[in-house]
């Protein structure tokens, strides 16, 4: 039996990371929406260990400020900082919010933000935004928890940058083929 041919199959096989993006983004009602569909990412008990924050306008600048002063906090890093955050209308911030469990250990539960980051980048794909996850060696530094106003068993995965997708990037884009054999393998 061949895979079958599924929107699912064909979101997943289409799914691109678009590093430039234009001025539009989701309204807080569409974004919403696709939140509320997260409720079926694999979450053993049923944690929901996570939580995202949504930055807009000069709500962005607490990624700004908090880089900055991970990176020293001088105005040149201030000033590169803030066009790394402006480089999208809307960025959402992935954190990680570790629940009390013995059955499921905190790995696990950052799998489950993980998945959401994922997941969440494939929804505003398939609702046509353009979407990058983004990390870094600071993100999970003390200035940029501060920044992002975390609580102290918090932390960040990283963010979604969302915005509309260039003209130019709308095509589709042939992909490097996976090397299944590489990744798939019976137990030997």
């Amino acid at each position: 039996m061949s895979a079958p041919r599924t929107e699912a199959l064909e979101a997943v096989r289409n799914r691109r990371s678009h590093s430039s993006v234009t001025e539009e983004a989701p309204s807080s009602a569409e974004l919403a929406e696709l939140v509320a569909a997260l409720s079926s990412v694999a979450d053993h008990s049923g944690l929901r260990p996570w939580r995202l924050i949504e930055l807009r306008d000069d709500d962005r600048d607490a990624i700004a400020t908090g880089l900055a002063a991970a990176d020293g906090g001088d105005e040149k890093a201030r000033e590169k900082y803030a066009r790394k955050a402006r480089r999208a209308p809307l960025v959402l911030a992935i954190v990680v919010k570790p629940r009390p469990s013995g059955k499921v250990p905190t790995w696990e539960q950052e799998a489950v933000a993980s998945g959401v980051a994922h997941l969440l980048s494939l929804l505003l794909h398939e609702a046509g935004w353009g979407v990058i996850w983004r990390t870094g060696p600071l993100t999970r530094t003390e200035p940029v928890h501060r920044a992002h106003r975390l609580a102290p068993d918090e932390y960040l995965l990283g963010w979604l940058y969302v915005g509309g997708i260039p003209e130019k990037d709308r095509k589709q884009k042939p992909r490097k083929p996976l090397r299944v054999e590489e990744v798939l393998s019976p137990l030997d």
